[in-house]
């Protein structure tokens, strides 16, 4: 395997030092510089190759295990996986202006829901679990719907808000919900039932990740979930986006 990383990202402003690792890793495996079978660096490894710390390595690391990239286990590390089938929404140019206002709501949402996962699973009283719960096995329940899964996704999301126990969260969230889920306002598998359907399995993974942490009552563990998985969102949103305007160049 050729060596990895020179040096160490460059921090700019623009991007979490997670995405910034995320998406550098991400395009390693897609130049095939990492390879089906290999073995990633270990942890310790990418903190000094990037120059980050364990905690950044370790949630771009849970983002390539939630979207298939890569499989980890205990005492062996992690590998690469083979590719998981290519989710290439289009977007039509009617589009554009939509997924850039998505992408600015994408990133209230980062600020807002990051930390209402974490308070939520701090202060989340045994009914609001119930409730989340219920919450997330629709949601999973609709992924053979999809047409009305993201209704069911605002659901899932209203649900932590609730349990952060501060109404302003809630009342935050219900008024931005009209513009929060982006397949709410967005057809992006125009005639590729498929394709969504596997989109939304995709992201139920990062979903579960959410709920496992407030279950278990962890709050660093349920804001690095939630930032990623809003994260993810919105990558998959840009890369749509450059893709379109690649195309039109």
């Amino acid at each position: 395997m050729p060596p990895l990383f020179g040096r160490s990202i460059e921090h700019r402003q623009r991007d979490s030092l997670t995405t910034q690792v995320l998406r550098d890793l991400s395009g390693r495996l897609d130049k095939g510089e990492l390879k089906p079978g290999d073995r990633l660096p270990t942890e310790r490894e990418l903190m000094a190759l990037y120059g980050v710390s364990r905690t950044v390595v370790r949630e771009a690391v849970s983002s390539l295990r939630s979207s298939g990239r890569i499989a980890t286990q205990q005492g062996r590390g992690a590998w690469v996986l083979d590719p998981p089938p290519i989710l290439a929404f289009r977007l039509e140019d009617a589009d554009i202006n939509t997924v850039q206002d998505v992408l600015q709501v994408m990133e209230i949402r980062i600020a807002l829901e990051s930390e209402a996962a974490a308070l939520a699973a701090a202060r989340r009283t045994s009914d609001q679990l119930t409730a989340l719960a219920q919450a997330f096995d629709a949601l999973e329940a609709s992924i053979s719907k999809p047409d009305s899964s993201a209704e069911h996704d605002v659901r899932f999301h209203l649900e932590i808000a609730r349990a952060t126990g501060n109404h302003y969260f809630t009342e935050l969230y219900g008024g931005l919900a009209p513009r929060l889920v982006p397949r709410a306002r967005l057809d992006l598998f125009k005639n590729d039932p498929d394709g969504k359907v596997a989109y939304l399995r995709r992201i139920q993974q990062e979903h579960a990740q959410i709920h496992q942490a407030i279950g278990r009552g962890d709050s660093e563990a349920a804001r690095a979930a939630m930032r990623l998985h809003l994260t993810n969102s919105r990558e998959r949103l840009r890369a749509a986006l450059d893709r379109r305007g690649s195309e039109a160049g």
